[in-house]
Formats: C-alpha cells, sequence, structure tokens
C-alpha cells in the first residue's frame, strides 16, 4: 500500500514566532500517529527555526515554492540549492501561483526538474477553476496540466500530485469524496500513460480544497486518494492533529481488511 500523506500548508500566514507556537502546539501529538507521512509547509522565513524544531521527530518540512535556477541574479527569489539543506519537499504549481504570479505549466515544469536534481520531492498541483468544472472540462484542464508538468521528467516515486479544484480552495465548499476519488483515478492514468501503470501505482495522489477534521474522512476512505494538502485547517493544531489521527486510523483499518 502507498504510505498516506498529509502536508500542511500555511501559505502567507504566522510570523516566525507564530510558526514556533504552533508547531510547539502540534509536535508531541503529530509524532505519536504512526503510518502517515507529515509534512509542514511554512513560510520561507520560518523554515529555519521549524527545521530545528522537528529535528529528531517523523514529521517533515517542506517549502511553498521556489525558483528553477540554482544560483543567480534572481532577487527575492529562493532556489533549489537554498531549500535542500533545509526541507525535503516543495509544492510546486499551487493555483494561487499560477493565479496571481502568472506561472505557466512551462514553469511549473522546469520547477518539477529543477526540485528533483536538487533531492527536492515536489508536491505538484493540479485543477480546474469553477468555469471549467461547470463546464466539464476538468479532465481536459487537469490531464493537460500533468502532461505539461512532467513534460521530460524521468519517472519518479518522490512526486507526490495534489488534486486542488480551484473552486474548492479556501472557499468552504469542498469537493465531494467521490468527485475528488474520481479525478484522482483519472490522473493515476495519465501517469500510467506518461510513465508506466507500476509507476502510477506507487504514486501518492491527494485531495487538497477547503479540508477540515470534518472532512476529511470522506476523502481517504477512497482507496484512490492517498491523504490532503491542507491550507486554513493546518493553521489550528488540534484540527490539524485529528486530519492526521483520522487518515491514520482509516487507511490502517482499510490494510487490514
Amino acid at each position: 500500500m502507498r504510505t498516506p500523506f498529509i502536508a500542511g500548508n500555511w501559505k502567507m500566514n504566522t510570523t516566525v514566532t507564530e510558526a514556533e507556537q504552533l508547531v510547539s502546539e502540534m509536535i508531541e501529538k503529530l509524532d505519536e500517529i504512526e503510518g502517515v507521512e507529515k509534512v509542514i509547509c511554512p513560510p520561507f522565513v520560518s523554515l529555519i527555526a521549524v527545521n530545528m524544531m522537528l529535528r529528531g521527530s517523523s514529521i517533515k518540512l517542506g517549502a511553498q515554492n521556489m525558483y528553477f535556477e540554482t544560483a543567480g541574479a534572481y532577487t527575492g527569489e529562493i532556489s533549489p540549492l537554498m531549500l535542500s539543506e533545509l526541507c525535503e519537499f516543495v509544492i510546486l504549481g499551487h493555483s494561487e501561483r499560477r493565479r496571481y504570479f502568472g506561472e505557466t505549466d512551462e514553469i511549473v515544469n522546469r520547477k518539477v526538474k529543477a526540485a528533483l536534481a536538487n533531492r527536492l520531492k515536489p508536491i505538484l498541483c493540479v485543477g480546474e477553476g469553477l468555469a471549467d468544472n461547470e463546464a466539464g472540462k476538468t479532465k481536459e484542464v487537469v490531464h493537460t496540466q500533468v502532461m505539461a508538468g512532467l513534460q521530460g521528467v524521468q519517472p519518479s516515486h518522490d512526486l507526490v500530485v495534489a488534486y486542488e479544484p480551484v473552486w474548492a480552495i479556501g472557499t468552504g465548499k469542498a469537493a465531494s469524496g467521490k468527485q475528488a476519488a474520481d479525478t484522482i483515478g483519472f490522473i493515476r492514468d495519465i501517469l500510467a500513460e506518461l510513465w508506466n501503470r507500476t509507476i502510477a501505482q506507487d504514486v501518492r495522489i491527494l485531495y487538497g480544497g477547503s479540508v477540515t477534521s470534518a472532512n476529511i474522512a470522506e476523502f481517504v476512505s477512497h482507496p484512490e486518494i492517498d491523504g490532503a494538502l491542507v491550507g486554513g485547517a493546518s493553521l489550528k493544531a488540534k484540527e490539524f492533529v485529528s486530519i492526521v489521527k483520522q487518515t491514520a486510523e482509516i487507511k490502517e483499518k482499510r490494510s487490514s481488511q
């Protein structure tokens, strides 16, 4: 079975002091939960502080973005080489990066390649907007984003994919478990088309978009859904711990059946 995966994307929230406080509120309880890969993705400014706090624990660290060059005159950017000393994962292609900062599939593809070349594990985000969803173009959009985002990328077990329908991110309007599972199953078919069925079965694919402790069970109870990329709920210690704990319990129950 694929190891369940829960990542918390803090986005542009928390000062360094607040990040340290949030980690201190959840680290012990998260560390006790087995059977789930747990990842925290704070803002860049808190990576060093959180890295120090997580050492010796089972909790992994991730960044929220990076540039595709390793060094150079790119004022304000963070390179994969800088991140590789601090964290294991990096979120790439999030819809907010695409929408607000003009990231294209080509840019995302270059970032994925740069991450893998520098020992970082990419969490590649894909997902359709509301208009595309209502027009029945979900599969068309997702197929384009996955194929373009992974163009020229060698098969890798380090890749994680997150299906995040844009209309569900931060809106409180999550997709249904069945909707998410159907699309994630389709993404797995795309990976099989791009690489092969064996690799596709090994890659973990998450759901993201208004995930909470109240609805996580609806998603992870589906065998196709390997976990979640959690936004706002990851900023609440008890909420995030509950999401991870429920995931562990549900996946453990399924594996024992």
